[in-house]
């Protein structure tokens, strides 16, 4: 599979300028970052989230974890939970599992992105595959998405690893 044919069809529309970085197959946004010596700051990873009946695209860096409790808060609202897998499937039909692309917009959802990624230059992101990644400015992405920009992550300590709470 090449990169979302959807995302593809797009940026090409817009004339955006990005690059395509093939890289070996990876699951896991912080692998593909550390192949492609990109610093995990800038390397997107994408987590679908429910609230309530819909669905909702949460951006962040690839080392964080989305903070459930923050974004209870910015919904204001306990009806929150994460996508399951066959919930991921149906909305990017074009994508293989867990390599959306961030581009909520063109699968009808909204996109929140955070506030820590809007500080780097560019993003880097998973192009619908587990073998291909995009790098484009981030000016770029925003002006095609328009998130919404917020601050819902939980960051790594300073070993590396997430901080885990409990759930609410």
């Amino acid at each position: 599979m090449s990169i979302s044919p959807t995302l593809t069809a797009y940026l090409n529309r817009e004339h955006v300028h990005y690059d395509v970085l093939p890289h070996p197959e990876a699951f896991r946004a912080l692998t593909i970052a550390q192949m492609l010596r990109t610093p995990e700051k800038k390397m997107a990873k994408v987590v679908i989230v429910k609230v309530k009946k819909r669905f909702v695209m949460t951006v962040l860096p690839a080392s964080w974890s989305v903070d459930l409790r923050r974004l209870r808060t910015v919904f204001d609202t306990h009806h929150l939970r994460l996508a399951t897998e066959d919930e991921i499937t149906h909305l990017f039909p074009d994508c293989e599992l867990g390599a959306m692309p961030p581009f909520g917009n063109l699968y009808g959802l909204p996109v929140y992105v955070d506030q820590s990624l809007t500080e780097d230059e560019e993003i880097v992101f998973q192009a619908g595959t587990h073998s291909d990644a995009i790098r484009m400015r981030y000016w770029d992405f925003a002006a095609l998405v328009y998130p919404v920009v917020g601050k819902f992550h939980r960051p790594p300590d300073k070993s590396g690893h997430v901080i885990r709470t409990a759930p609410h």
